[in-house]
């Protein structure tokens, strides 16, 4: 099958779609430009300050896990990739995705933290498998509560001093006074009633639709965790009597022979695809070079 024609397919499929599931994970927010995760690019200077040089770090996936980083060090990297989350511009591929799937009936599930899909779709439409960044939790998680973090993130940004934040400014849990973190998944992740509400209303969504034409619509899913979206999906376009899978990723649109004549890979950009269901012109879009695709299964 050529490339046009897996576009058509899936323009046909996305048409004749009573219910469409979508997956995003890493992949779809990198074809929007949002790399600084693993690449060296303007962002992630900003984010890391001197602590890139300091260790040798080129990127905020290899940064936020090195060990010789002091708390107040890995406090003031957080801070900062969570200032920049909220203040850069909603890439272009979410906008193009709400397009696509305007009017029908969906529901999105993510692995991603950077909440970009709340700026497109509205929030009950939307199940976050691994947190989100904009929220901070209780560290010993004494309590089931997030929070929403805005105000605080902008204001300990001020507090930086010397690429850390000060351990008097590190917040604290007001119920039993240990640390806050991030609201992301992580060995200490509150999955507590606001994850269980989510993931309750994602199952509901399958339940009512499983005897329907199903299309199962992956965007940019690696292989670093496959449990939440991928193999789920896979599982249940073989279970589902009407179901269809589309994977669309550069490295990873792989398919089982079992659901083989109810799949579709597209090793492609999302970006250019996305433009393509559209019909809209991708003249003005680069394509990654080969040996430096982006690599989705090293994050989330």
């Amino acid at each position: 099958m050529t490339d046009k024609e897996k576009i058509e397919l899936l323009r046909e499929k996305i048409n004749q779609a009573d219910a469409i599931v979508v997956g995003t994970a890493s992949g779809m927010s990198a074809a929007g430009g949002l790399r600084f995760y693993y690449q060296d690019d303007d962002d992630f200077k900003k984010i890391a300050g001197g602590l890139r040089e300091k260790y040798g770090v080129d990127n905020l996936f290899n940064a936020y896990y090195d060990p010789r980083l002091t708390n107040g060090e890995h406090w003031a990297l957080l801070l900062r990739q969570i200032k920049c989350l909220y203040e850069i511009e909603t890439p272009e591929v979410y906008h193009e995705l709400a397009e696509i799937i305007k009017g029908k009936n969906y529901y999105i599930v993510t692995t991603n933290q950077d909440a970009m899909l709340y700026r497109v779709f509205p929030a009950d439409k939307i199940t976050r498998l691994q947190g989100d960044v904009r929220y901070f939790q209780c560290k010993n998680r004494c309590h089931d509560k997030i929070y929403y973090n805005k105000e605080m993130v902008y204001d300990l940004n001020g507090k930086i001093e010397g690429d850390s934040l000060p351990e008097k400014y590190i917040p604290k849990c007001p119920y039993c006074g240990g640390e806050m973190i991030d609201w992301v998944r992580s060995p200490r992740f509150l999955q507590g009633k606001e994850y269980e509400r989510e993931y309750a209303r994602y199952m509901n969504f399958l339940r009512a639709n499983m005897n329907k034409k199903v299309l199962f619509l992956e965007l940019g899913v690696g292989m670093m965790t496959p449990m939440f979206i991928k193999e789920p999906f896979m599982n249940m376009v073989y279970q589902f009597p009407d179901a269809f899978y589309v994977t669309v990723n550069p490295k990873h649109a792989i398919i089982p022979k079992e659901i083989a004549t109810k799949s579709l890979d597209i090793h492609d950009d999302i970006a250019f695809v996305l433009k393509e269901v559209l019909g809209k012109s991708t003249v003005h879009l680069k394509r990654d070079d080969k040996e430096n695709i982006f690599d989705s299964e090293r994050i989330y």
